[in-house]
């Protein structure tokens, strides 16, 4: 039974009621407004006109009050029949965020402090037949950290988070607001079970053979009747063919002792099988084939009476990393199906600032679109939360590993606390229990760069204490896992390894040289130091970078004018207003000037930082990816920093907040393709070097071409190379003088474009200048629109055309393409259509090119 229906929220004062009252049946709660579950506070009172949507302008300020109050939900369900002695009736809160107290018909059932926790509470006897009150009182963190928040050794961005088991990104982050939420943020139901309940399974590929799998399955069962014969019918269901792949029954036998979670106890016994699967279909990652999923169900009886069951999808395959090569020197490679994986993706963050009102559809849109730009790997960033499910199902499905973290991030945690690390413990097994399964799950992080920030700012003297928080990451996580996930690799931290934890000699990296300035390399002892100038923050430092694995790295750019202009007042929606800074939550607004002005030059408006922004940006991924690319396989991963956005403003994002992608969405789907024509060159280089890459698991023959072009359109050199090039492998396929490219012509006029021939794949246009050095001239886009078809045909005129641009005022537009280059006489047609079916306001479209504008 899920309790969704019927709730309400009122807050109170500190001190102003008390609680069994609030909490009583007999409570007057008439006058409360609804709210709905799954729900939150804030999302409840902007949408009965209570605060001002806090995205717009600087409303997350005026809304501060709500995370000041003591909030408190209510609602009534209706019972039709009571549990009998043989049955048990659970009330489950999947979320409680954070600091929670619940209560049944007056009855105080216990207090939560972990949101990224399910709390269960046995229930049967406080249960009656018809009408049954249920409350759950919220109380503001302030009041349960109190001094504790004082005396709270460094942590970014806030004090009291580090003693929080929250979302940490809602006490503020440099890309989001503090906006401190509440609520039920998780379904709440009822759930009755006869005799004992199917607590967990635990599913593994074990082997892989030729012809032949072994997956093996635990089982963990909580009994309250332990006299009965407890067994399990566990069947793979191949369901493409609708057969059963294998099965087996087993009993569940083994006693585990007497466990309690609070006030519902029991027996845990526990059972193990082996399924033996011919001919397995594997799963892979979609670049290298099919995501097939199996269906794994069980079926639990008691003396033969089904009592329970639980169905999971389920891939067959072997992942592991490879921390050494053949040769026994450091890597960083994860190894799927005995294949090593060139790791390509993003870092991903909460997708809104109130999970609790997201639907799934947004989750599924956005990771189609992360598997649409050729991503094979997301990393969950451990600074937010454990997804929901739908985030696992979706990159289970579509074939796409997860790097998970633990909810740990730029901090010093309170590891000497008793209390605190009891419920870590509890948090990290019930995290580990529930997403063990998941075929997509790639790896175990301990945090977001503690171990590193720790070590450089105690080496720089900024931190005097001890690396409070080590003992979760180095002695609990490990002694944990290890027991109950020994199929994957924990890593402790990100970045972790070397002398310097950021080091490029082992484990993984952040480069922060680029955008924040970080001088690399330094070793354990030295403080970081950093470089504020143009050159010290320039993209071009990516090509210093030899890492094993870059699992962060970024640059901001502008969101859509479409996301600016709906959250800023149109007085403020000018370059440089107050309204503007707020949207970037990095207060070291100089370093992104700094990067334009390395490149694109320094915006004089809004529409050119706009523009300027998202081209340093895309082109400056390009640069680093590119690079990190050709170095495989000594580098064997890129996830950038960062894929999507919790709210409409600035960020490192590439698709912003209502899911219109910036300049380096349409870039990644081109720089991560995986078999990509490339070009090797710096402005400033004497020499183009031409690579391609294959990161497929066959071998290609193409032809490699390239063009280089005036800007006028003229065709001033070409040549092809036949090319083969092997499974998982690059080469280097020719250096190529700038001299013999440009035939005479300036650098600052020409474009070289590569290309396969045969139109397989898009082209890759590199220019011999930067931006700014660049003379473009104006140029004529023509542009048809045919709204029947769905369609936009745009052309270029006279001159090549920089960064074609497509606008239209609505969210969740799906562009074939955008912000891209045409020659002269190019046409491009191109799909657009809008995620939930809505009409495409045309009147609205506006094309542009950074040198030009359209007619037509």
């Amino acid at each position: 039974m899920i309790i969704k229906d019927h709730w309400k929220l009122r807050d109170f004062r500190i001190g102003e009621a008390r609680d069994l009252e609030v909490a009583s049946p007999l409570y007057d709660d008439y006058f409360w407004m609804s709210a709905e579950v799954p729900g939150d506070v804030h999302t409840t009172l902007n949408r009965h006109g209570l605060i001002d949507d806090p995205f717009y302008g600087h409303n997350d300020q005026k809304c501060r009050w709500v995370e000041e109050r003591i909030w408190w939900y209510r609602t009534v369900f209706t019972l039709t029949e009571l549990p009998s002695r043989e049955e048990r009736m659970e009330l489950v809160f999947e979320g409680l965020d954070t600091f929670a107290t619940v209560y049944l018909n007056g009855v105080e059932l216990g207090s939560t402090d972990n949101m990224f926790i399910s709390h269960t509470f046995e229930v049967s006897r406080e249960l009656k037949l018809g009408k049954n009150v249920l409350a759950v009182k919220f109380d503001p963190v302030h009041a349960k950290v109190g001094e504790k928040a004082v005396s709270t050794f460094w942590s970014g961005f806030s004090k009291e988070r580090v003693w929080t088991r929250k979302n940490q990104s809602h006490f503020g982050w440099d890309w989001g607001p503090r906006l401190v939420c509440a609520g039920i943020w998780k379904e709440v139901r009822l759930q009755k079970t006869r005799y004992a309940k199917l607590e967990h399974v635990y599913a593994r590929t074990a082997e892989i053979s030729a012809d032949q799998a072994l997956v093996d399955i635990s089982l963990e069962l909580k009994a309250w009747d332990d006299a009965r014969d407890y067994t399990a019918l566990v069947e793979l269901i191949d369901e493409g063919k609708d057969k059963v792949a294998a099965s087996a029954e087993i009993k569940i036998d083994l006693s585990l002792g007497l466990a309690w979670d609070g006030a519902a106890g029991g027996i845990l016994f526990s059972g193990t099988t082996g399924l033996k699967v011919v001919d397995p279909k594997l799963w892979w990652t979609h670049d290298l084939g099919t995501p097939h999923l199996y269906k794994l169900q069980v079926t639990v009886f008691a003396d033969g009476e089904p009592i329970d069951r639980s169905a999971q999808m389920l891939g067959i395959r072997s992942l592991e990393l490879k921390r050494r090569n053949d040769a026994g020197d450091p890597s960083f490679t994860f190894v799927l199906n005995g294949v090593d994986v060139f790791a390509k993706g993003a870092n991903w963050i909460p997708i809104d600032s109130f999970i609790a009102a997201v639907p799934d559809s947004r989750y599924s849109r956005l990771i189609r679109m992360a598997r649409d730009a050729n991503m094979n790997m997301l990393r969950v960033w451990g600074g937010g939360i454990y997804e929901r499910d739908i985030f696992y199902d979706e990159c289970d499905r579509l074939g796409i590993l997860v790097w998970q973290d633990f909810m740990f991030a730029c901090a010093l945690y309170p590891d000497y606390n008793r209390n605190f690390m009891d419920n870590v413990r509890r948090e990290v097994e019930q995290v580990v229990k529930r997403l063990r399964s998941r075929t997509c799950l790639a790896l175990w992080c301990g945090n977001n760069e503690n171990d590193w920030l720790y070590e450089a700012l105690h080496a720089g003297g900024e931190i005097p204490h001890p690396f409070y928080g080590e003992k979760i990451y180095h002695e609990l996580m490990p002694g944990l896992l290890e027991r109950l996930d020994p199929s994957r690799t924990f890593w402790p931290s990100s970045p972790f390894g070397g002398n310097d934890h950021n080091s490029r000699d082992e484990g993984d990296t952040h480069n922060w040289q680029v955008w924040h300035g970080n001088i690399e390399p330094r070793v354990f002892g030295e403080p970081q130091r950093q470089n504020y100038s143009v050159e010290g923050l320039s993209f071009k430092k990516f090509k210093e970078d030899h890492t094993k694995f870059a699992s962060e790295f970024g640059m901001h750019a502008s969101s859509t004018r479409y996301t600016l202009q709906r959250n800023i007042p149109e007085s403020e929606l000018v370059w440089g207003s107050g309204e503007m800074m707020n949207r970037n939550k990095d207060i070291n607004h100089l370093k992104g000037i700094m990067l334009m002005e390395g490149y694109s030059g320094i915006p004089n408006d809004l529409e050119e930082y706009m523009n300027f922004s998202m081209l340093t940006q895309a082109e400056g991924l390009k640069y680093g990816i590119e690079h990190y690319r050709r170095n495989k396989p000594e580098t064997s991963g890129a996830l950038f920093w960062q894929f999507n956005d919790c709210w409409p403003g600035t960020s490192w994002s590439v698709v912003d907040y209502y899911g219109l992608p910036k300049a380096a969405y349409h870039y990644a789907r081109k720089f991560y393709h995986p078999v990509l024509l490339c070009a090797e060159y710096t402005p400033g280089d004497s020499h183009m070097i031409l690579w391609g890459i294959n990161d497929t698991l066959h071998t290609i023959q193409r032809t490699a071409e390239i063009r280089v072009f005036s800007l006028d359109g003229r065709c001033v050199y070409q040549r092809s190379y036949p090319v083969t090039i092997h499974a998982g492998d690059k080469l280097r396929i020719a250096e190529v003088s700038l001299e013999e490219m440009l035939q005479g012509l300036g650098a600052d006029q020409a474009v070289c474009v590569l290309r396969w021939e045969n139109e397989a794949g898009e082209d890759n246009f590199y220019y011999f200048m930067d931006h700014k050095d660049m003379n473009f001239g104006p140029t004529c886009l023509q542009v048809r629109v045919n709204p029947e078809n769905g369609t936009v045909t745009v052309s270029a005129e006279g001159r090549l055309a920089r960064m074609v641009k497509l606008e239209l005022d609505e969210e969740w537009v799906e562009w074939e393409d955008n912000y891209f280059d045409l020659l002269p006489g190019q046409s491009r047609t191109l799909r657009i259509k809008q995620w939930d079916g809505k009409d495409i306001p045309w009147n609205t479209l506006r094309v542009s090119a950074l040198n030009g504008s359209a007619r037509g």
